[in-house]
């Protein structure tokens, strides 16, 4: 048994590409995400020990229990790419891509096609955990690659057997995309058949959702993308209400202004570079928006933020027009 699923509901933050870097890992750790997994990594990548692909394992301490996820279509490769993650990164476990639906991934054969391909993901999860026993692996699939083809099941005994120890099962299929309502009657029928942990994703969007799914479908964990990229501060509220079972109020304005600003701050440390950070904050400027007054003004002006100095500006403008509404 991994030891976050010891008596315990562990929530958490799914990788999301462009999205889960370490600054806003570090930010989601804060607020009550109890299990990281990077962003996924292509194998291919590691193999050739290109340095942009690096990059995106940086991590820090805080943010342990840390996983590293690869993506890729060659056992070889993502098993030789494993054991140099763990060689140089030393995370607390390799969590293997079995459910992206991006055309770029799936075209190399990498992510949901394998979803088709039974017998080679077979292959490369068996040999990861091979190649770095006894550290854990665990893996993230969705239900299926189409309506027709839901074969969730079959393929959780078969990572199972293979040894892997916990699974992530997006309620979707590959052709759904993130369009459409996630299935928690296929990840509750996964729960069912494997004796590993099971952790469901897919519109968790409030603590009630959370709760809902822990009391009906015989999950161990659940991971949360969308609603976390809106409002990390969703994992708060989360653990509060499954505390207490009363609610949490959002935060208020100025705090949220306080984070978005914090966010771009570390941002800016990690990367260096105001404008480039600035610029490659526009996208989680724009999902920090949603909720937010005059959400359609803010993503107007997002759009072309450069400095925190133009943050600040628009932060203090938006705060003015809410209390004056008020």
């Amino acid at each position: 048994m991994l030891p976050w699923f010891d008596g315990k509901f562990p929530l958490y933050l799914a990788p999301m590409a462009g999205v889960t870097d370490t600054t806003f890992r570090q930010l989601c750790k804060e607020y009550g995400a109890d299990v990281m997994v990077t962003e996924f990594v292509s194998a291919e990548g590691i193999f050739r020990r290109n340095e942009r692909t690096m990059e995106y394992l940086d991590f820090e301490e805080a943010e342990r229990p840390l996983g590293v996820q690869l993506f890729g279509g060659d056992p070889d490769h993502l098993g030789e790419a494993a054991k140099i993650v763990c060689e140089w990164k030393r995370p607390d476990f390799i969590d293997i891509n079995f459910g992206c639906p991006v055309s770029k991934v799936v075209s190399k054969n990498g992510g949901s096609s394998l979803l088709r391909d039974c017998p080679l993901l077979e292959r490369i999860a068996s040999a990861i955990v091979k190649a770095v026993a006894p550290l854990p692996v665990t893996a993230k699939i969705r239900i299926g690659w189409s309506a027709d083809t839901v074969n969730a099941t079959t393929t959780a005994r078969i990572l199972e057997g293979c040894g892997i120890q916990a699974l992530a099962v997006h309620g979707r299929t590959k052709e759904q995309g993130y369009s459409g309502l996630a299935n928690w009657d296929v990840i509750a029928e996964v729960a069912a058949t494997v004796k590993i942990p099971v952790i469901g994703n897919g519109d968790i969007i409030t603590p009630q959702d959370v709760e809902l799914r822990r009391r009906t479908t015989g999950v161990s964990g659940i991971m949360i993308g969308r609603a976390a990229m809106q409002h990390p501060w969703v994992f708060r509220q989360i653990k509060h209400f499954l505390a207490t079972g009363t609610h949490l109020p959002p935060p208020p304005l100025p705090e949220i202004w306080a984070h978005v600003r914090r966010h771009c701050a570390n941002e800016i440390a990690r990367m260096g570079s105001e404008l480039h950070a600035m610029q490659s904050m526009r996208t989680q400027l724009m999902a920090y928006s949603r909720g937010m007054p005059d959400a359609k003004r803010l993503r107007e002006r997002f759009t072309r933020v450069e400095s925190l100095a133009q943050l600040d500006d628009i932060a203090a403008e938006n705060m003015r027009a809410h209390e004056t509404e008020k």
